[in-house]
């Protein structure tokens, strides 16, 4: 059964207070609005897109999807002057063989693949079907002279997500009943299903994540998200893989040791022009004379470099009061600035190749942890910045991403950790392969988690 997601993205922004509505501000590396079409892109059961606007971003959109790798998107359609009226607009616009529509706020970019799949499942009995997920705050009705009338009790209510989803038929008689009332005052879609007894509305669980940007603080709050969402890897198998790197060319900086080493063991056999440099052959990352040389000598040897990966970084345990402030400076200088400067030294072959840029954190950014201050300092910094350089680059088609993988079986960890159960650590490999995997993704501004939960999926596969 053919499957439109339908992307309402018609408003004008009046709460958000910006000179742009909400849709079109950017958010690591990317608008809001890319970053929900590429889930719907990615989404192995949508068929097709279509984009309902507004008028006055109609022809800018247009251009969006068409320098962007958005093979799905058929349509881009001028929305009306209500939810209604733009729901109304994309479901009218679906040809005769389409059997099923799901309707998603554009300033929802967090809705997941599973979510997505389970309104799908669900429309094969049930006509429409709802997201939502519990109310953690007590909800009251008021009078119109401000009392309250009454409060409902809280295990009956749920807080309504998109993408609804709708057999296409059910969804269009419900327009159709309502243009005939002359009813304009819909809140969603599901509730005009409702109020013509068109069938049952099934509802699946949704997610905590799956935010609405509506008002400023929710930006700052969909910033933190980027940073602490699990970006689902990138399901790319083996001959997919070597097909899109086979011949092309990576510098790996700090691609000696650990997980920069596997990198390069995993990219040769895939048939890529892999070139490792580390402190050890010369190249530090502190040095930026030292990172231009190292990047221009294998650019000349292959006419361009496709992709940069820095996974050069230090960690040494201890108490700040007790740390010598030579190692404070080595950890910030390696770890944040020395990965800037990477950064910084690779634009030019990246703007020639529109390739990718990739970088590491810890699982330790997100929060300072007592005896190693510095290091988690520096890889909350090196976040930071990937999700500022994203959005820098992102005009000349640079993608830059951060792999965060949990406790991995390196040298660096063991120097500091001594000797643990390996079964319990992530594979040097694995992170390789998930690295390599977003290395060919679409995907920028993101910090990719890597699990010893998805590695061993993959074992058990």
């Amino acid at each position: 059964m053919k499957t439109v997601a339908i992307i309402l993205a018609g408003g004008g922004g009046e709460r958000f207070n910006a000179t742009v509505p909400k849709q079109f501000v950017k958010l690591a590396g990317k608008l809001i609005i890319e970053h929900t079409i590429n889930v719907f892109e990615r989404h192995p059961l949508i068929n097709e897109i279509y984009l309902v606007v507004h008028s006055e971003f109609c022809n800018w959109m247009k251009g969006i999807v068409q320098h962007g790798p958005y093979s799905k998107v058929r349509k881009v359609l001028i929305g009306g002057a209500t939810r209604q009226k733009s729901s109304k607009v994309g479901i009218f616009a679906c040809a005769e063989d389409i059997e099923r529509v799901l309707i998603h706020d554009a300033v929802r970019p967090f809705v997941s693949e599973g979510i997505i799949t389970n309104v799908i499942q669900a429309l094969d009995n049930f006509p429409s079907v709802d997201v939502a997920i519990p109310t953690a705050d007590t909800i009251i009705e008021i009078s119109s002279h401000d009392l309250i009338r009454g409060v409902p009790p809280r295990k009956h209510l749920l807080r309504g997500q998109t993408p609804q989803g709708f057999r296409l038929s059910a969804i269009k008689k419900a327009h159709i009943l309502a243009e005939k009332e002359g009813y304009t005052s819909a809140p969603d879609d599901c509730s005009l299903i409702l109020r013509y007894g068109l069938g049952d509305t099934h509802v699946v669980n949704g997610s905590e994540y799956n935010l609405k940007i509506t008002y400023p603080l929710d930006l700052d709050i969909a910033d933190k998200i980027f940073q602490i969402y699990k970006i689902g890897l990138p399901d790319i198998d083996r001959v997919t893989l070597e097909g899109r790197l086979g011949g092309k060319t990576v510098a790996i900086f700090g691609g000696t040791s650990g997980i920069g080493l596997e990198i390069s063991k995993l990219c040769r056999e895939l048939g890529v022009h892999s070139y490792e440099f580390s402190r050890s052959n010369g190249a530090d990352v502190r040095d930026f004379e030292s990172v231009k040389g190292a990047l221009e000598k294998v650019s000349r040897l292959h006419n361009g470099i496709d992709s940069v990966v820095c996974s050069a970084g230090i960690l040494e345990k201890g108490l700040i009061e007790r740390t010598e402030i030579s190692s404070v400076i080595d950890q910030v200088s390696i770890n944040l600035i020395g990965n800037m400067l990477v950064a910084k030294a690779s634009i030019p072959y990246l703007k020639q190749t529109k390739g990718s840029l990739i970088f590491f954190a810890s699982s330790s950014y997100t929060r300072g942890r007592s005896e190693y201050a510095s290091y988690s300092a520096s890889k909350a910094g090196l976040v930071n910045f990937v999700q500022g350089f994203a959005d820098e680059v992102s005009q000349y088609a640079i993608r830059v991403n951060i792999i965060n993988p949990e406790r991995t079986d390196t040298p660096l960890r063991h120097r500091n950790f001594g000797n643990e159960d390996k079964t319990t650590l992530l594979s040097p490999r694995f992170v390789a392969l998930a690295t390599l995997r977003t290395v060919v993704s679409d995907i920028t501004g993101a910090v990719v988690s890597v699990r010893k939960i998805d590695e061993n999926r993959e074992l058990t596969a």
